[in-house]
């Protein structure tokens, strides 16, 4: 294997997503992603079934990646995982395993940061060019919406960050007052395309620095259909595309203003979107028109805008190169911050 390339396994399993992939240095063989459905039920993700669940898929998912890959297991360098933050049960799981496969192999065990490696997700090889550091990355999941500074694969400063709901939730809020099923955001972002995003306006929360908030947003709009509905109990149904434009316009806004007065006065023109919520069309949109004002923009491919392992694995790979391995006693952690990277 001297002089060959680096073969990183990397597994997810931060919350209802198992996830595994496999990176030749930074090229991608194989990025295998398997769903929970039963979260459909319950309008949101209940940890103790995602935990059993993951502890189902996961052997299946490595194996399908390692076919994919068509590479042999005895062939991987490194295992990278997860380690937080996300739901505690779920993170053990793929912790675990990952333990169990490193050691059975002799290679090195790498953890990995959730939220760092969507930033770096930036820099698996791809059509998309990677942006140089600095840069300034918006991260917006169903858990945490920040601002982040990037100096370096292993230097991130957060500038701002939610203060209570993060963007994604507060889409997830919206689309269960709406009757929407879960998971919504996607939903709600397809009915807003045939919507009047001017229709219905929504007071912005205020918040200080490049913070945000979404908690006092939620409750406005929910007061606000529920107001409506006391008029008209049709309400939703006459007006569901115009509500969905309406909030996501509102949403999008926010998240654009703080992230630009950053950007601008640090002096930063090279600009990053990250995290689930960044598949958004809107978001997406509006990064994209960031363009005409001289700004350099870089928006992940969708398929590594949702949890995946070729995030874990490609900052696995950043880890590998300077030898910065974990124990096999590491610790998952449901809150494991940026910070402590």
């Amino acid at each position: 294997m001297n002089g060959g390339p680096v073969y990183i396994l990397g597994i997810e399993s931060s919350c209802d997503d198992t996830a595994a992939a496999i990176l030749a240095d930074d090229n991608l063989l194989a990025n295998v992603v398997a769903g929970q459905e039963i979260h459909r039920n319950w309008g949101g993700v209940v940890p103790e079934l995602a935990s059993r669940a993951h502890q189902q898929n996961i052997v299946p998912v490595v194996d399908a990646a390692l076919r994919k890959a068509k590479i042999r297991k005895e062939q991987l360098h490194a295992v990278a995982y997860t380690r937080g933050p996300g739901l505690l049960g779920s993170l053990l799981v793929g912790g675990s395993f990952a333990k169990g496969f490193a050691a059975g192999l002799g290679v090195p065990l790498i953890e990995v940061n959730h939220m760092q490696a969507h930033i770096l997700a930036h820099f698996i090889a791809g059509k998309n060019p990677a942006p140089e550091f600095p840069f300034l990355c918006l991260t917006v999941s169903g858990g945490h919406t920040q601002i982040v500074k990037v100096n370096g694969p292993f230097d991130m400063n957060i500038l701002g960050e939610t203060q209570d709901d993060a963007a994604g939730e507060a889409f997830d809020k919206v689309a269960k007052t709406l009757g929407i099923p879960y998971p919504g955001g996607p939903l709600v972002d397809k009915m807003a395309k045939t919507g009047n995003p001017k229709r219905f306006s929504f007071p912005e929360p205020k918040s200080p620095g490049y913070n945000y908030s979404f908690s006092g947003l939620k409750t406005s709009f929910l007061y606000f259909v529920r107001d409506e509905m006391q008029k008209d109990v049709d309400f939703i149904e006459k007006n569901k595309e115009d509500l969905c434009a309406s909030i996501q316009h509102c949403i999008v806004s926010i998240l654009m203003k703080k992230f630009l007065k950053a950007a601008d006065d640090y002096g930063i023109r090279q600009l990053a979107l990250a995290g689930g919520v960044s598949a958004n069309s809107e978001l997406r949109r509006s990064f994209e028109e960031l363009t005409d004002s001289g700004y350099k923009v870089f928006i992940p491919p969708f398929e590594y805008c949702t949890d995946n392992a070729a995030m874990i694995a490609i900052t696995g790979l950043f880890k590998y190169r300077e030898n910065r391995f974990a124990a096999m006693n590491a610790s998952s952690s449901a809150r494991y911050r940026l910070e402590d990277i």
